[in-house]
Parts: C-alpha cells; sequence; structure tokens
C-alpha cells in the first residue's frame, strides 16, 4: 500500500592580468536592458524543501534525510542556480518518497498538525467531500497555485481509495499528503510561462509562477496567502502590484531568512558544517565550531542590512560582531553575554576588522593544518570581485615548500609560485591578496608570527597599498569592481541562472540604483525584484510547423 503513488520525474529536468531614508521606495529599473531568464524549472534545494514543509505543516514536523544539492563550479556555489540544471538519482527519488510518508505520518499522529493539513471533519471513512477539500485548499498551498479538476480528483482517489481499504480517513490522508509532497509540482518550480502583452515575442512568468519565484527569492519559502492572492487577483503582474508586494515582503521578518539563504550560499558557508581542522595544532578546534562561525557571519549582514539598513560595504570595515563565548574567547576579547550570541565591538587598535576578520572566512578557506594564501586571495577575487580565476592544470604540483630556517612563513615559502613563469599569472592575482591575511591562522585565530618568523601582512590589491588585514578590508570595500560583483551575484542567486554577456546590460543597470541609494542592499534586492528581466521567462517556443492535410 505505501507505493500506492510512485514518484513521477520530471521533464526538466591562468596567464595575465585577471580581470537614504528608512523605507524608501524600491526603484524601477529601466526597460528593454539585458536579456531575459531562459525557461527552466528549478529544484527546490534541501534548505527550500525544509523550509516549505516547515510553513506548510509547522516547526516541529522532522524531514528525513534528502538528497545533497551538488554545485559545480559554473554554479559560482549557488545552490539555485544548480537546482535548475541537475537531475535526481534513484537514491534521490527514494529519499523523497521516505521523506514524504514520514511528513505525512507525523501530522496525521497530531491533532494540531493534522488541523493544519486537513481543513474539514470527515463524515465517514471515505468521506469524498471532505477528500476534496483537503485536495483543493492543501494542494494550493503544496503546489503554490490552484489545482486543476483533474488533479483534485486524482488525489481524492488516493484519499478515498486509500481509506476504504485501511478503515480510517486518517490513514487514508496519509496517502494524499504524500502524493502532493512527491509531486513535480512541489518538488520543482514549474514553468510554462505565456506571452508577454508588453512584448509578444517575449515570455513571461505567469503571476502564480511569478509568486513562488519572488517568495523563494525574498524568503527562500513558499508564497503566502496575501502574495497567492495577489497572483491569482492579477495584481502581481502589474508595476504597482509588484512594487506593493516587494515592499511588503521586504518589511517581513521571513526577509530575514532569505537574506541568510542568500549570504550562505554566496559565501559557501554551508561547508561549515563539515569544517575539520587538525585538533592537534589547533587546540581550539570543536565540531560545533563551523557552525558558530556561520551565525556570527550571518548576524553581522542582517543586522547591517534590516536593522541598521547601512552601506553594505562596511561589512569590511566594521568592529561591529556578534559572538558567543566560544567565538570571543578565540577573538581574545570579553564575551557580551554568558549565553548565546550578543554583539560587541572590537578593539579600535586590533586587526580584525569586518568579514575577512570573521573566522567563518578564515577558517574556510584554509586547509586542515594551516592556513591558505592561495585559497584566501581566490575568495576575494571571485566571491568578492567578481574575478574568476581558472583552475591549475591537471597534474600540477602545487604544493609549496616546507618550512625551514630560512623560509619560515608562508610569504617567504610562497615564492616558488610568484617566480615561476607558468604559476606567476594565477598566483600573482591570488597569494599577495591571501598573505594580507597571515595575520590569522588556519582556524582564524590572530597571530605575528609562523615557526618562529615574523608574519607580513603588507601588500598590493590592484594598486591598493595594504598594510595588514584592517586595511585590506578597506581596500575592498573602496574597490571598484564591489558593487557590480554584488549586483551579479544577487542577480545570478534570484534568478538561479548562469549568467554571461547577454545580462551584461541588467547587472549594469543594477549598480546605478544600488550606489544612489547608498549602496543599501534592500535597495540591490529590491531593484532585482523589479527588474523586467526579473519576470521575464525567455522567448516563447516555436512551434513546429503543421503538415499539410
Amino acid at each position: 500500500m505505501r507505493r500506492l503513488l510512485p514518484f513521477v520525474a520530471l521533464l526538466v529536468g591562468c596567464h595575465g592580468k585577471v580581470g537614504g531614508s528608512d523605507n524608501p521606495p524600491p526603484p524601477v529599473l529601466p526597460a528593454g536592458v539585458g536579456e531575459p531568464t531562459p525557461i527552466a524549472a528549478q529544484r527546490l534545494t534541501a534548505t527550500q524543501y525544509r523550509a516549505a514543509i516547515r510553513d506548510l505543516f509547522g516547526a516541529s514536523i522532522v524531514v528525513s534525510a534528502l538528497e545533497p544539492d551538488v554545485v559545480t563550479p559554473e554554479d559560482n556555489g549557488f545552490e539555485t542556480t544548480a537546482a535548475g540544471r541537475s537531475a535526481i538519482s534513484k537514491r534521490g527519488v527514494e529519499q523523497y518518497e521516505t521523506a514524504a510518508y514520514s511528513i505525512a505520518n507525523q501530522i496525521v499522529a497530531d491533532p494540531k498538525l493534522l488541523a493544519l493539513a486537513l481543513p474539514c471533519k470527515p463524515a465517514t471513512v471515505d468521506d469524498p467531500a471532505c477528500a476534496r477539500t483537503f485536495a483543493a485548499e492543501t494542494g494550493r498551498r503544496v503546489f503554490r497555485r490552484r489545482l486543476s479538476t483533474a488533479e483534485v480528483d486524482r488525489v481524492v482517489a488516493i484519499v478515498t481509495t486509500a481509506a476504504a481499504k485501511l478503515g480510517s480517513f486518517e490513514k487514508g490522508l496519509v496517502y494524499g499528503i504524500a502524493s502532493l509532497l512527491q509531486s513535480p509540482n512541489f518538488l520543482y518550480r514549474p514553468v510554462v510561462g505565456e506571452p508577454d502583452p508588453k512584448d509578444p515575442k517575449k515570455q513571461r512568468f505567469t503571476a502564480v509562477e511569478l509568486a513562488t519565484r519572488l517568495s523563494f527569492f525574498l524568503w527562500n519559502t513558499i508564497p503566502d496567502e496575501p502574495l497567492l492572492a495577489a497572483a491569482e487577483s492579477g495584481a502581481l503582474v502589474t508595476e504597482a502590484g509588484l512594487a506593493a508586494e516587494v515592499t511588503r515582503m521586504l518589511a517581513s521578518p521571513k526577509a530575514r531568512d532569505g537574506l541568510r539563504a542568500f549570504v550562505r550560499e554566496w559565501l559557501r558557508l554551508g561547508e561549515l558544517d563539515a569544517l575539520e581542522k587538525d585538533s592537534k595544532l589547533f587546540t581550539t578546534y570543536t565540531s560545533e565550531l563551523g557552525a558558530m562561525a556561520r551565525e556570527e557571519t550571518l548576524k553581522v549582514f542582517e543586522d547591517l542590512v534590516f536593522d541598521r539598513d547601512d552601506d553594505v560595504r562596511t561589512v569590511f570595515t566594521t568592529r561591529r560582531t556578534f559572538v558567543n563565548a566560544k567565538l570571543a574567547s578565540m577573538y581574545q576579547v570579553p564575551a557580551p553575554s554568558p549565553t548565546g550570541f550578543a554583539p560587541i565591538e572590537l578593539p579600535a587598535d586590533g586587526a580584525r576588522r569586518g568579514l575577512l576578520g570573521h573566522l567563518s572566512i578564515l577558517a574556510l578557506y584554509a586547509h586542515p593544518t594551516s592556513s591558505s594564501a592561495t585559497l584566501r586571495g581566490k575568495f576575494v577575487r571571485e566571491k568578492l570581485l567578481c574575478q574568476p580565476i581558472p583552475p591549475p592544470p591537471a597534474g600540477l604540483n602545487t604544493a609549496i615548500p616546507e618550512p625551514d630556517a630560512v623560509s619560515r612563513t608562508l610569504r617567504q615559502r610562497v615564492k616558488v609560485h610568484l617566480t615561476d613563469a607558468y604559476c606567476n599569472g594565477c598566483h600573482s592575482q591570488m597569494d599577495p591578496i591571501g598573505l594580507g591575511l597571515e595575520s590569522f591562522d588556519g582556524i582564524g585565530r590572530f597571530r605575528t608570527k609562523e615557526n618562529g618568523g615574523v608574519i607580513d601582512p603588507s601588500g598590493n590589491l590592484d594598486g591598493a597599498y595594504f598594510s595588514g588585514p584592517a586595511d585590506l578590508g578597506q581596500v575592498i570595500a573602496e574597490h571598484p569592481n564591489l558593487p557590480a560583483c554584488f549586483a551579479r551575484k544577487l542577480y545570478q542567486y534570484g534568478t538561479g541562472q548562469l549568467l554571461g554577456e547577454k545580462q551584461a546590460l541588467t547587472i549594469g543597470a543594477l549598480v546605478a540604483p544600488f550606489s544612489k541609494n547608498g549602496y543599501r542592499l534592500k535597495t540591490l534586492i529590491a531593484a532585482v525584484a523589479l527588474s523586467p528581466e526579473f519576470r521575464q521567462a525567455g522567448a516563447p517556443k516555436e512551434l513546429p510547423p503543421k503538415e499539410a492535410k
């Protein structure tokens, strides 16, 4: 009986140099710039799946293991982009099935959860009227749109057939819930599209598709009732209606979850769950440290964007951060609170400033046994300045010499990369930046010496000199590439598409309102959501010519 509804698959199926008021109205970009987003269905990421289940049925639901999101270098670290291109393995299908039935059984076993899923009381064991109400109302929330008559009929048949055989409406409901949760209409964000009235040559998202697109971008979860209602009434596809919803949604506490999801994917902070350090070398390392470090960074962004609505570039220069007792001890500052995270101002005469002083970045972009000028420099180039560095050729030996009496510090040892003609092209773009963070070891603790040698953290980034990590943060904050890179990363996250030259005009148009409004990230988020390209689903597919009769 368990496999009453089998899963249905969805058909989407280096050489040389690397190149304000409190609530302002969201800016609207000029029409006709850039290229529309190509039509593609995005699978819910594991994070989005769990958030959707929470908002559908309650936070107490436990979701079993799901197939991990596989991100390739082409995705620039974004799970949302990978979700539009990756396939589900057979094991992944089984995991979706297991999760669906587990969730359904938890719901029917708890009267409070059951009340959220079942908006009626069955009059009989296999009450078709109550089953139909469930299919229509709960199905609308799960599919994020109204179900067709055929879809409702199918769910009703599943529930009533199972209920009759098992002698219990609730037991039959398990199969109805599981059928909805295994449907591609829940697991994916399907794109059908419709002709754009302003330009029939283009295809725009339908109102309900746009609602889902907007909700996962701004909240990283499913649409709420007001957003669905705006879509179903047609208000969402008007300029005024869309602007009103974007303003409302950015004022919601859920927007904080959306920001955290973007920052987590952009900076690869999800990988901190698997952070590993040699505990013999780094005696302060614990398995919980990665999650703590991630929370510091996410709280700093949340505070900067929503609590203070400040220039987002200050994330590289601020002394304000959030720490718990463990991180405070590692930063050698008094713990601001005996329990949990609390804000603190780091010492004015210290080297630790902003994002580049966070343990999350310093420990993640390092090796298990040491720091890494290359990994840290590559992080700055690719994640912050949008200057991609190609991977080293296969088989190339990238090892650096072990420390000795002459070459104690990493700066002295990486000279092999910087003097080798074959390696210099790429390493000269990364290592000098990463060496500016050598005042922090492989786990993020401050130091002045390495192996007895005095560390020199000075350097030059694209013509701008820095004397150490605090200066480096200031140089990055003032780098001309930074605003456009913010726009590029946010646009890729919001649209889920791979970016190329065709999107350059759109991204360029996003920078102007971002700059005009003091580089406040909420302005940029709104600009992406309101851009014509965010609403476009690509050119309509050409139908094959009809055969002559």
